[in-house]
């Protein structure tokens, strides 16, 4: 058989194998058993708790708090409840936040969705990157939380520190917030 018609009838049979092979490949075991489920992509770590991620939950001011408005924004009584949006819009993130920290415990009720940089310390009340959902659990948890921001707002409202540093503070850590600001 001449080269040149050997070669075609190479080509041919390579191309019937690997159609025939697509074939097989494309068709499953009958007893294959099931497929198994994807899990959810875990995109934020627990490694830092008590604090959020820094990649996903950074802290992020809200620019109508500043030094300057303090005594008509976060000093006046009530001043949150004015910007606090409702829970029809934090839920829905507390749900995605969950997922995305890989809580294993997904019950809404064992989180608060907590504004990282606090609004009593001029944090953004909407933008994501300051929302989380914070364990109820463990010792250091949202409870334990509030009671340092009321401390800190306490401080800047007596001007006993600054905003910007009480603010730094708690984005770095707020459990050790009150003992860096020389209030606790």
């Amino acid at each position: 058989m001449p080269t040149r018609l050997r070669f075609r009838h190479l080509t041919l049979a390579a191309a019937v194998l690997s159609a025939t092979a697509l074939t097989v490949l494309a068709v499953p075991a009958a007893n294959a058993g099931p497929t198994p489920t994807a899990q959810p992509r875990v995109t934020c770590s627990t490694r830092f708790l008590p604090l959020p991620d820094p990649a996903c939950t950074p802290g992020v001011t809200n620019p109508a708090v500043t030094q300057s408005t303090i005594n008509s924004t976060i000093c006046v009584s009530g001043w949150t409840a004015t910007v606090r949006p409702p829970t029809s819009y934090t839920n829905p993130l507390k749900v995605q936040g969950i997922k995305d920290y890989g809580y294993s415990d997904t019950s809404l009720a064992d989180y608060e969705e907590d504004h990282f940089l606090p609004l009593e310390l001029g944090g953004s009340p909407r933008d994501p990157k300051n929302l989380w959902p914070e364990p109820h659990a463990g010792t250091q948890n949202s409870s334990s939380k509030d009671g340092v921001e009321n401390a800190v707002k306490k401080a800047v409202c007596n001007h006993t520190a600054t905003l910007s540093a009480a603010q730094h503070a708690m984005l770095t850590n707020w459990a050790t917030a009150e003992a860096v600001l020389g209030i606790g």
